[in-house]
């Protein structure tokens, strides 16, 4: 109803700092999953977060399939964010969503840096 509204999902403040975290903070996968679905920003601070909260940095699901994969697949390249992931021992070979591998992901969107 609020994203409906074209309430900004990417506001910033409150205890959580945006929707998107307060949503992972929680476990509410189905809300995380609509928000980056509705392009909410998925920043190295929110990522940080995930990682220091022992989020599971290989869990699979989505139309990118995973964490990996989507920040290759991004337009923008999250260079940062790939570096975090892989450093907190991402599968570099993990097989799902749209795009196979993280791999194909970046290659699919040009980003050489990755």
């Amino acid at each position: 109803m609020l994203l409906e509204a074209q309430a900004d999902i990417n506001a910033q403040g409150g205890y959580y700092g945006n929707a998107l975290q307060a949503a992972a903070y929680g476990g509410n996968t189905e809300i995380v999953q609509m928000l980056l679905e509705a392009q909410a920003d998925l920043n190295a601070q929110g990522v940080q977060m995930l990682l220091e909260a022992q989020a599971e940095v290989n869990a699979q699901g989505g139309k990118y399939g995973n964490a990996l994969q989507a920040a290759c697949a991004a337009s923008k390249g999250n260079t940062e964010i790939v570096q975090m992931l892989l450093e907190a021992q991402a599968d570099i070979n993990a097989q799902g969503g749209y795009y196979g591998n993280a791999l194909q992901a970046a290659a699919s969107k040009g980003n050489t840096e990755i």
